[in-house]
């Protein structure tokens, strides 16, 4: 086992020690030009393949990049997209659900050529003889990896404009929370800040209350107060006025 790692890292170092510097930028730049939500592209290896191979494929494509070895300015950018690649791959929830999208995208693919298949009755019948193999055939081509590579990206760009929407629209919803939350605490501080004033003036108040029912019912001391006026309308329902003796 350790014989055959030796084994391997003598010939990546061979091999690294042909490659040249135009070869490296190359790679920086098809690292840089690719579909951003698919890590497969990145590292530039099949959607089938396994953890192990991807690995081995970081492991080659890093050092291709590693901004020691490499002189382009974005060495660094792109040795950093190959890490990001890798974390994702290796991340089983990421990976499942990168395998959904596959799956759904081969589905979508196989659906559309037996639709063609129905209208072309050569392929149909070549199809029927081989029995299945026709197919398999095709799924192998470079045609259908192409068309299936497209498909992918579709898929993943319409579940990141989803989830990018559903994020949007909580944000929303916490900014609207946060907003009614920030009201309320403005609603009860006024309400307490009235009330500390209200208290604040009790005594105040209390006060003129006092001064208000000695001086408005009795009158102020030692003041001389008016004589009521008298009447001779029982109901007293106009203004009292004097009434002349005699």
């Amino acid at each position: 086992m350790g014989e055959s790692a030796t084994e391997d890292d003598l010939l990546l170092k061979n091999f690294f020690a042909e490659v040249s510097e135009v070869e490296r930028d190359n790679e920086v730049l098809r690292i840089l030009s690719c579909f951003k939500l698919n890590p497969f592209e990145y590292l530039n290896i099949s959607f089938d393949s396994t953890p192990e191979d991807v690995k081995r494929q970081y492991r080659k494509l890093s050092l291709l990049v590693h901004p020691d070895k490499c002189k382009h300015p974005q060495a660094k950018e792109a040795f950093g997209a190959l890490a990001k690649a890798q974390q994702l791959l290796l991340d089983q929830q990421e990976r499942d659900y990168l395998v959904s999208q596959i799956n759904a995208a081969k589905e979508e693919l196989r659906a559309k050529r037996k639709k063609h298949l129905r209208k072309d009755t050569a392929s149909k019948i070549k199809s029927f003889v081989e029995e299945g193999k026709y197919d398999q055939q095709y799924e192998q081509s470079e045609e259908f990896k192409q068309e299936l590579k497209l498909k992918v990206r579709e898929l993943l760009t319409e579940q990141e404009w989803r989830r990018r929407k559903m994020q949007m629209r909580i944000s929303e919803e916490e900014g609207r929370l946060k907003k009614d939350e920030e009201e309320t605490k403005e609603m009860w501080k006024r309400k307490r800040e009235h009330e500390e004033q209200w208290e604040g003036t009790r005594e105040k108040r209390v006060s003129s209350w006092r001064d208000f029912m000695k001086t408005g019912k009795k009158g102020k001391k030692g003041e001389i107060r008016p004589p009521k006026l008298k009447t001779e309308d029982p109901n007293k329902s106009y203004v009292q006025r004097p009434v002349k003796k005699g």
